[in-house]
Order: C-alpha cells, then sequence, then structure tokens
C-alpha cells in the first residue's frame, strides 16, 4: 500500500509529519522533497482531537428563523 502524507522539513532537518499516522508495524518510508516552502501557519490536522464532538444533528437543517437571519429577512 502506498499512501501519500504531508510533511515539513524544519532547518534542522527534522521531518514533521503534519497528520497523524497508526500503523499496526514499522514501515519504511520515502520522502520526496519538494523545491517549495511550506504555505505559512500552517495547522497540523487533529490538534483539537478529542476535545469535543460533534452533535448528530450537525448538518440538519437550520431552524426557520435563524435561515431568515441569514437570508437578511
Amino acid at each position: 500500500m502506498l499512501r501519500t502524507i504531508e510533511a515539513v522539513i524544519d532547518k534542522q532537518g527534522a521531518v514533521h509529519l503534519l497528520e497523524p499516522v497508526h500503523l499496526p508495524a514499522e514501515r519504511r518510508a520515502l520522502v520526496t522533497i519538494l523545491d517549495e516552502k511550506p504555505p505559512p501557519n500552517l495547522r497540523p490536522f487533529g490538534l483539537d482531537a478529542g476535545k469535543f464532538t460533534v452533535p448528530e444533528d450537525f448538518d440538519a437543517p437550520l431552524p426557520e428563523d435563524i435561515l431568515k437571519a441569514f437570508e437578511g429577512k
């Protein structure tokens, strides 16, 4: 299996993955170094993992009064 995971390399040469990787055993990795700088202020994925729970009705339709407020009515 081949997966692509973004990482940044600091000035000391240390590699920092931008998302957690959970593997059942040791694996080899092949690193490709790009000739571009990382975007500024890049925030790692999963930084707040486990700190809150998304409610079951997260994507439910908004109540009519709130929907009207978004529409400027």
